[in-house]
């Protein structure tokens, strides 16, 4: 790593310390409800929703709460893609999605995935846009933080049947966390140049004709290829370019404040419509990371021994930190067989100037790398650069990030509820090492805790290499990587990763706009998504029926550099070690074939 990419990853580090610690006051405040202003505005959604805010919730009514929730979202953004040539704000006249592409997008931004098989200025009208996948971006981060807030109070409360009201804890979250920080984030967007309008596409003549080859597509829209597999193209000529218009800020704010990643463009955070300057992109890089990291102070805060949220959160910063710094070294090395190939003289060994295919001038190599490891340590998904287009050994680190249950910070709420889970296996490792009944935060970790724990940390492994053998042995599956051999291979393991663990980023040569992908790895979405909450939540409520142990001269104490050492350690070990043989058949092997 050069000057410049230590310089940007220290300044990046401060401002999101900055920004969080305030943010993990704020939190504590609002789930606890000591906002004064608030029962004026909530208490009559309240009524007209018969809820009854003071009525707790058993872990198993929280669970089904939010089941149900969130499956009348799936529901209600199918029906309006399958509706939206009907509908108005369509000025281009966008048809009706697909069944198979609509029941995808429709799981996909309600489990806070937000992968898309679609391009976004060619497929969803503006309503489809902000009243479907918009309003999910703010509803599916909301149940993230639910989600990690009722296993904060599992561990904060002793001898509770209950462990809070989830139509309570996703109004507050939403309405006093989400909301202001999307309204400030979205005026500091459009202020930069991201648009946000209602207009239709402009059609202007460029400067010069501009001659380009594309693939032929067959009859079913999808790709052609020749006898060897290679795909056939066709030359074109553009006078014009047709440049989109849209909602376009709101969408983006909540997307990264959300780490929800769904692109309102293609290109997503690497079009210059949502990311215009150097700075909206330092500033969407922070907003990626400020909830996560902000909740880590906040669980501090909530059971009383702030030493515990300084804890986790420097776990989570070193394991940051070493995939940033991997992820940028790397793309820096560039590619050996361009120097080989005469293409850059000036480098012995490697590019000069590292690898910049699939990256934004605009913002290099150290910028796109940090987005990269940021956006895949986060389940956020939004991405500044095309990861397909990454060194073996670098895409590997987003692949990696992904891989580990995206508990480096994470997703709003999913990132932490992980880091948790791991940090309860990690003092049961403990116990198991000094012959003592494991405990964390006063609590007994019994055999019940462990049975949740680990569900929790294995449904998504399992969903991950389940489906990723499932594509590779289906004809379906295989006819869609654009790459063969170990590239291609590691283009279907990213996706079904992606989707397991709810990220939403993709090794974009994967054709996955087709009726086997969209079917499977909407399933892939959903149980990677809910298969996880549900064993959270039982945690949550048993861990809130315990009494509270004192602590003796023989409790491990879980906070300080030991206990972070052994939470790292438990992360890399039990996280990473599921798919050590899928990434020696991957990138590991494209590696070695790289620099042969």
């Amino acid at each position: 790593m050069n000057a410049h990419a230590w310089l940007v990853l220290a300044a990046f580090g401060a401002l999101l310390l900055a920004a969080a610690l305030p943010l993990g006051r704020c939190l504590v405040a609002v789930m606890e409800g000591r906002l004064r202003f608030a029962d004026h505005i909530e208490q009559p959604l309240y009524r007209l929703c018969g809820v009854r805010p003071e009525a707790e919730m058993g872990w198993l009514q929280y669970a089904f709460a939010l089941l149900l929730f969130n499956a009348l979202g799936v529901l209600a953004v199918y029906a309006l893609q399958r509706l939206q040539q009907w509908l108005p704000l369509n000025p281009q006249g966008m048809a009706n999605v697909t069944p198979d592409s609509a029941f995808n997008t429709a799981v996909s931004f309600a489990t806070n995935t937000n992968w898309q098989g679609y391009s976004g200025e060619q497929t969803m009208s503006y309503l489809t846009q902000m009243l479907g996948l918009a309003v999910q971006n703010f509803l599916s981060a909301a149940t993230g933080i639910v989600v990690v807030i009722a296993l904060i109070r599992g561990l904060a409360r002793h001898s509770a049947q209950g462990i809070g009201n989830a139509w309570v804890d996703l109004t507050r979250v939403t309405l006093w966390v989400l909301l202001p920080l999307s309204f400030v984030l979205a005026l500091f967007l459009v202020q930069q140049g991201t648009v946000q309008n209602f207009d239709g596409y402009k059609d202007v003549r460029t400067v010069e004709a501009l001659t380009y080859q594309q693939p032929r597509l067959g009859p079913d829209g999808q790709p052609m290829k020749d006898a060897q597999g290679a795909p056939l193209l066709e030359d074109r000529k553009a006078e014009t370019q047709t440049l989109a218009m849209g909602p376009a800020a709101s969408q983006t704010a909540i997307k990264m404040l959300g780490t929800n990643g769904g692109g309102f463009f293609n290109a997503n955070a690497a079009h210059p419509y949502e990311n215009p300057t150097a700075l909206s992109n330092l500033v969407q890089m922070l907003s990626i990371f400020l909830i996560p990291a902000a909740l880590c102070f906040a669980f501090g805060r909530m059971v009383q021994d702030r030493r515990q949220g300084w804890t986790v959160f420097v776990a989570m910063s070193l394991l940051f930190v070493a995939g940033a710094v991997a992820a940028i070294a790397f793309e820096q090395q560039g590619n050996p067989q361009l120097a080989a190939l005469g293409v850059d003289q000036s480098a012995a060994a490697g590019q000069a100037g590292g690898n910049m295919e699939g990256k934004e001038t605009r913002f290099g190599i150290a910028e796109s790398a940090l987005f990269a490891t940021i956006t895949t340590d986060a389940s956020c998904g939004a991405v500044n650069s095309m990861h397909d287009s990454f060194t073996p050994l670098g895409g590997m680190v987003p692949l990696v990030n992904m891989q580990l249950g995206e508990v480096v910070f994470g997703g709003v709420g999913t990132g932490l509820y992980g880091m948790l889970v791991f940090a309860v296996l990690a003092v049961f490792i403990a116990g198991l090492m000094i012959g003592r009944t494991p405990e964390y935060l006063g609590k007994k970790i019994e055999a019940h805790e462990m049975k949740m724990t680990s569900l929790a940390i294995l449904v998504t492994p399992l969903v991950v290499l389940l489906g990723t053998a499932f594509a590779v042995m289906a004809d379906a599956g295989r006819a869609g990587p654009l790459n063969g051999g170990a590239h291609g291979f590691s283009e279907i393991l990213y996706a079904f990763t992606s989707a397991g663990n709810n990220n939403g980023s993709a090794f974009a040569g994967l054709s996955a706009n087709t009726p086997f992908y969209n079917v499977v790895l909407g399933v892939a979405m959903w149980f990677g998504r809910f298969g996880v909450i549900v064993p959270v939540l039982a945690l949550a409520g048993s861990l809130g029926a315990k009494k509270r142990i004192a602590p003796t001269g023989g409790t491990m104490p879980t906070h300080g550099a030991l206990f972070v050492v052994l939470l790292v350690g438990t992360v890399l070990l039990v996280g990473l070690l599921n798919y050590v043989p899928a990434l020696a058949l991957g990138p590991v092997v494209e590696h070695l074939m790289l620099w042969k």
